[in-house]
């Protein structure tokens, strides 16, 4: 079971650890169920790359510390940084904190949450997502653009954004990590979905319980490191190719669009772009609904 991890001020949002050929990377704000503000986008980053220039390390494991793997982005933290200029790594665009309306969230979301999960799914080497707890919005995000998910028994899953009158969050990964039907279930009910559920659409690769999450994801990992780093790369590179093929990254271009489109009405009728919804109405309408 992942550790309970801190939550003090200057405590890493983001830890690291080497297991032998095993990178673990852990989320750390346990506090806020591990929600992603920019700063530990950044982290991520910074681990995640960290990984791959040590040619030691052959397998990632991404974990979150506390009872939750992630539950979204940051919308309401004390420390939500969405007025902080960042270091620009996916994409090349303007800052973000000068701009108005959808140009300013635009450029904003094109890095820290679309560009940065294209970025990491092109990581050269296996990243294995080990999931107990809360797996939402943002958190989905993170889990999809690693190449297997082990959950274990207590994980469930949702999208609640279309709460917001939005369709999805910004990777939208959905009618490739699950059948379009489930997708169209997934996003229209709301609802939390089991680790067992999520397994039967294809989203999860394995589900065990709790106690057993961190030996079976290691087991899994040390497995895959005996293979050659340069044939995992390319096998990696091989299927992310045929996603591409079938019109994943096209997909996602299109979405995002329709993602912003959404904010911008929601600001326009309303005068907020989150149609009113903060974490805790959002946490509240998933229990109800469940």
């Amino acid at each position: 079971m992942p550790s309970t991890g801190g939550d003090a001020p200057d405590e890493a949002v983001v830890t690291y650890e080497r297991r032998g050929p095993v990178a673990a990377v852990t989320l750390n704000r346990p506090r806020y169920r591990n929600a992603q503000n920019s700063k530990m986008t950044y982290a991520l980053d910074a681990a995640f790359t960290r990984a791959v220039d040590d040619d030691e390390v052959k397998v990632i494991v991404l974990a979150g510390a506390g009872e939750h793997f992630c539950a979204g982005h940051d919308i309401g933290t004390p420390d939500r940084d969405v007025d902080e200029s960042f270091e620009r790594k996916a994409v090349i665009w303007w800052d973000h904190t000068e701009r108005e309306g959808v140009d300013r969230r635009w450029a904003r979301e094109s890095e820290v949450y679309l560009g940065m999960c294209r970025r990491w799914r092109e990581i050269p080497k296996p990243v294995i997502a080990m999931v107990h707890g809360a797996c939402v919005a943002g958190g989905l995000m993170l889990a999809w653009c690693c190449d297997f998910i082990v959950a274990s028994d207590d994980a469930f899953f949702a999208d609640p954004v279309v709460r917001m009158g939005i369709p999805g969050v910004e990777y939208f990964a959905h009618p490739w990590v699950m059948n379009p039907r489930a997708a169209k279930e997934f996003l229209y009910t709301g609802e939390r979905f089991s680790a067992e559920q999520a397994r039967e659409w294809g989203m999860v690769n394995r589900t065990v319980p709790l106690e057993e999450l961190e030996s079976e994801t290691y087991r899994i990992a040390e497995r895959i490191s005996a293979m050659p780093a340069f044939g995992l790369a390319l096998t990696k590179r091989a299927v992310n190719q045929a996603e591409d093929l079938q019109g994943m990254r096209s997909g996602m271009d299109s979405v995002f669009g329709l993602h912003h489109a959404a904010h911008a009405h929601n600001a326009e009728v309303g005068g907020d772009s989150l149609a009113g919804m903060d974490a805790r109405r959002m946490r509240d309408a998933g229990r109800s609904a469940s």
